[in-house]
């Protein structure tokens, strides 16, 4: 199997609202078949039924609440953009649940969840250069 995420799909429980919300972020996406399809960057974040993605993955759909498990992320340019992104998603109707600070291994980050609680973190890690595209490269950690 290659290493390559191509899609992400978040089950939300009010398609209208979940698609509110990231256009109030500034994303664009389009709307097919009660499903949401927004380009990012090198792959596709997806917004779908809750009830909808569990059946499609063989699961029982069950309530939302708590942590998942996962977190996805999105590195900025500057600190100054990650407090206005963050700003952004409280006006959005995103909750902050991490302020943005200077964390525990010295980058820049903070946590919000969306209104149907999928968790995301912001971050400024010069570490992790972004390129013009918005794409991340990895470091080699074993130079270090």
């Amino acid at each position: 199997m290659e290493q390559r995420i191509t899609l992400i799909t978040l089950g939300v429980s009010d398609l209208a609202r979940a698609k509110r919300f990231y256009e109030a972020l500034g994303w664009r996406g389009q709307e097919v078949e009660e499903t949401v399809f927004f380009q990012a960057g090198g792959l596709g974040l997806v917004l779908w039924s809750r009830e909808k993605l569990a059946r499609d993955c063989g699961l029982e759909p069950r309530a939302a609440g708590g942590f998942g498990g996962i977190a996805l992320a999105h590195n900025v340019r500057s600190e100054a953009e990650a407090d206005a992104l963050l700003a952004a998603v409280e006006r959005a109707g995103g909750t902050i649940t991490k302020p943005a600070a200077v964390n525990a291994i010295g980058f820049y980050s903070g946590a919000f969840v969306d209104p149907d609680g999928h968790a995301w973190e912001i971050a400024h890690n010069p570490g992790f250069p972004l390129a013009d595209d918005g794409s991340v490269t990895l470091p080699d950690f074993g130079a270090q």
